[in-house]
């Protein structure tokens, strides 16, 4: 019984030190790792032109499809608006040849790509507020700000991934038709959006339910594309939605955001992960019976560690090793 209680308090001892370590060392070194990545994603959000404090650079994207030729045209991104925007619409019943571009005096923020900016802004915001020499003393300080830097992580991603669902009144409403120089037609609906790395425009060809129409009308929900067959009220008019077309373009700094959102979050969860290994907590030891096993002796902290850093500055290099190609 002496040998057990001597190997457990030994043991003990040995998690207590590794937590210290963990509190003491580690936890800055993730969190300096994390600023550094993330600082690399909100440059991908910034793409200033000649300098930093220089206006921010436009970009020209090639829409297209590879299930129509309906709808061809190229978008014009500043940071996180659409500054032009010039299409050109094959009407499907006529072929008749439809221009429509931005008016030069408007612009149309892409609200998706400003909130995640503000996201990754909070999270660098919440993982500078601990510098150097702020102790952490108990894990679950560690848990709080994990998890703190994680939600604005999710949202940030989930801004970029999950397009809002609309109602066709909520698309007619949104003023984008208003930006069109000449105007839209009266039956046309246009609506961007972001979908993981692409761009979309979305257009919607309508025609008028009459007043002595057969078919029962039903107003479609939200969606994020809306089928053709959908039904909505505008004003005194009942329409039906004819024709969908759907085009996109890739934005490839997005795609570089979401990767390092993947790495960022994966570091906080192992940081979690580890966390929770080594916290000492409650003891409820001496285990009920022998005396402890080789199997269950340690790897010492700093040895799981390095393992541990090696591991995520491996994959860390390897994602920016494919962003920038590097060899």
């Amino acid at each position: 019984m002496a040998t057990v209680m001597a190997a457990t308090a030994a043991e003990r001892a040995v998690l207590e030190e590794e937590f210290r370590w963990l509190l003491h060392d580690e936890v800055h070194a993730v969190l300096r790792q994390l600023q550094d990545i993330l600082k690399e994603a909100s440059l991908r959000f910034t793409l200033p032109g000649s300098g930093t404090e220089g206006p921010t650079k436009q970009e020209n994207f090639i829409l297209g499809s590879c299930g129509t030729d309906q709808v061809k045209g190229v978008l014009t991104l500043q940071g996180d608006a659409l500054s032009q925007a010039d299409v050109n619409l094959k009407m499907p019943r006529n072929n008749q040849l439809l221009h429509f571009a931005f008016r030069e005096d408007k612009q149309w923020k892409l609200q998706q790509i400003q909130d995640a900016r503000n996201h990754v802004s909070q999270a660098i915001y919440l993982l500078a507020n601990r510098d150097e020499n702020y102790q952490f003393r108990t894990g679950a300080e560690v848990l709080k700000l994990m998890d703190a830097v994680m939600l604005q992580l999710t949202r940030a991603r989930n801004r970029l991934t999950t397009p809002a669902t609309l109602t066709l009144p909520e698309i007619a409403a949104s003023g984008l038709t208003r930006m069109f120089a000449p105007a839209l037609p009266s039956d046309l609906l246009v609506n961007f959006y972001i979908n993981l790395n692409k761009l979309c425009l979305t257009v919607y060809q309508l025609h008028a339910l009459q007043p002595n129409s057969t078919k029962n009308f039903r107003p479609a929900g939200g969606a994020v594309l809306h089928s053709p067959g959908a039904m909505f009220e505008w004003g005194a008019q009942r329409l039906e939605v004819s024709h969908v077309h759907k085009v996109e373009c890739v934005i490839p700094w997005l795609n570089d955001a979401l990767v390092f959102f993947t790495v960022s979050l994966q570091l906080c969860q192992q940081l979690k992960d580890k966390r929770s290994a080594q916290d000492p907590g409650p003891w409820a030891w001496p285990p009920a019976q022998g005396p402890l096993s080789p199997h269950r002796l340690r790897v010492p902290a700093r040895a799981r560690a390095v393992h541990h850093g090696l591991f995520i500055s491996l994959f860390t290099l390897s994602c920016l090793s494919r962003l920038h190609g590097w060899t």
